[in-house]
């Protein structure tokens, strides 16, 4: 039906791509009159996008729990179905939009799919808008700007394409934003991690992967001080442990990046742990290892933690 309800959304334990993505997706279906299209979250907004949307003075997309089946959905920044909503499976899923690798994704009928090796889906979306000639309005930039900001510290992190720079260039002068000085000030607010308990912090943003059977979890924190973090290590290990009990994981990794000097330091749990050894040719030691320029969970954490595990 025409006035059925389309749900956009990105993967759980959102972060400011998936959030700013949703919401940039329903804009622009909205422009283009696609009134149907709703964004949603996976899960609460981190301090990082709560200043995007305060900046914006807009409201966080409402939280979807679960779909039923036959639910026509849009998924952005994510396609792996173990990191989507409940009843994705039985879900129409008619378009997606993403930057990650494809794993376990399959469709009964042929559907939009644009994927691009970028270090943000916000990247592709721009790049999509420049190709069809359309007119970028300031919000619909800021949106654009901040997921990119984010996904790539601020132009930082290895996963940093040449599109990645021309967009946030070119979105800026959009913005009329000091690009530097909004940037820090959004990285830094996702690093106020003091009102977060350890089981909080050690879910705020994790990926759940499953390889032949073998689950393991990678969840990142970023912060600019990685000793203060620290301080909380035995009940993060508590923490983490829970995690694996309740979710049957044969490891939980778990990425304390430093945004300013683009280090991490790891903290690897689980029977599988040893991988993370082999992965890095380090030993683990208090369950840790220190890695240094090491920030990007999908380019380089997760394909070596993945070949060895």
């Amino acid at each position: 039906m025409e006035n059925e309800k389309v749900y956009v959304f990105g993967h759980k334990n959102p972060d400011t791509d998936s959030i700013c993505s949703s919401m940039l997706h329903e804009l622009l279906s909205k422009k283009n009159g696609g009134e149907c299209v709703e964004a949603r979250r996976l899960g609460n907004i981190n301090k990082e996008t709560q200043y995007v949307l305060n900046y914006l003075g807009m409201e966080s997309p409402k939280l979807l729990e679960k779909v039923e089946p036959g639910q026509k959905v849009v998924l952005v920044d994510h396609n792996e179905f173990n990191q989507s909503v409940e009843g994705i499976k039985d879900a129409d899923i008619i378009e997606v939009v993403d930057h990650h690798r494809i794993c376990n994704f399959e469709t009964s009928v042929p559907i939009h799919y644009t994927a691009r090796p970028y270090g943000c889906t916000s990247t592709i979306f721009y790049e999509i808008l420049k190709i069809t000639g359309a007119k970028v309005e300031k919000v619909e930039a800021i949106l654009m700007l901040s997921a990119i900001i984010s996904d790539t510290l601020l132009l930082k992190s290895p996963t940093t394409t040449e599109q990645d720079k021309i967009a946030v260039e070119e979105l800026g002068k959009i913005a009329d934003i000091d690009v530097n000085e909004y940037g820090l000030n959004m990285l830094k607010a996702g690093t106020n991690l003091d009102d977060f308990s350890e089981q909080e912090l050690v879910n705020l943003d994790a990926k759940l992967v499953d390889k032949d059977g073998k689950k393991f979890v990678i969840a990142q924190i970023n912060t600019v001080n990685i000793p203060d973090v620290l301080k909380r290590q035995q009940k993060l290990e508590e923490a983490i442990n829970q995690e694996i009990q309740n979710k049957d994981l044969q490891l939980f990794v778990l990425a304390i990046t430093d945004i300013l000097n683009s280090n991490s330091q790891i903290i690897a749990i689980g029977e599988k742990a040893n991988c993370v050894e082999q992965a890095f040719g380090k030993k683990l030691e208090n369950n840790m290892i220190f890695l240094e320029g090491v920030v990007s969970r999908k380019k380089q954490l997760l394909p070596p933690i993945d070949k060895n595990v």
